[in-house]
């Protein structure tokens, strides 16, 4: 098992494009392999779940296991809340000034906006609407030979909840693909799905032609 800390963490401030992110997933992956996994799930949560979305459609997993996914920058709230920021990346980089760091702004459901310090070139492959984060776009994208977890808490954010069928009818249809739907928070989510995270790892591991 890879866990690596992901660009969106409060300790990178997305210090990396999301092309790049695909890289270092890729090298966990790589490094796993490389010490005998023949079998590869992608797992992410909140931000990590989108992600996980998008990454499979351009590499090679076994599944994914998406928790509470969230953070879609192709939604109305985020076109509104970070339109500003989103503006003023791209107007720098077309000054020639998009890897010059600068104060940008994020947004979570539960601390609304916040200050980001990165290079406006690395903020827009995250939260250019039509791009990476694009959630919906994302799931559209998943290979369809790719099973997938979705796990939607029950009490998870509003905005989470009115989207929830929409996303997981959105995927390309899998036999082992899963809406799963534990009795929690949007946080405490990955907590209260380890059993049925397991279950179905099993299930889907034991389909794949040895």
């Amino acid at each position: 098992m890879a866990n690596i800390e992901m660009p969106w963490s409060h300790r990178r401030h997305y210090d990396v494009s999301a092309s790049a992110a695909e890289k270092e997933i890729e090298a966990a992956l790589a490094s796993l392999r490389a010490k005998g996994a023949e079998i590869l799930f992608l797992a992410g949560h909140s931000q990590g779940g989108a992600f996980a979305f998008h990454f499979c459609a351009g590499h090679a997993v076994d599944g994914v296991i998406a928790m509470a996914p969230g953070g879609n920058v192709g939604s109305p709230n985020f076109r509104a809340r970070l339109g500003e920021s989103v503006a003023l990346a791209r107007k720098l980089v077309a000054e020639g000034k998009g890897n010059e760091k600068t104060s940008l702004m994020d947004y979570e459901g539960t601390k609304g906006l916040f200050p980001v310090v990165c290079a406006p070139s690395d903020y827009l492959s995250w939260f250019d609407p039509e791009g990476a984060m694009n959630q919906m776009r994302a799931v559209q994208n998943v290979p369809r030979q790719v099973p997938v977890l979705y796990i939607a808490p029950k009490r998870d954010y509003p905005l989470l909840l009115q989207v929830k069928e929409s996303m997981f009818n959105a995927l390309p249809r899998h036999p082992l693909t899963k809406l799963y739907e534990p009795d929690s928070t949007h946080r405490d989510a990955p907590a209260a799905s380890i059993e049925e995270i397991a279950r179905w790892i099993s299930e889907v591991a034991e389909k794949i032609p040895s």
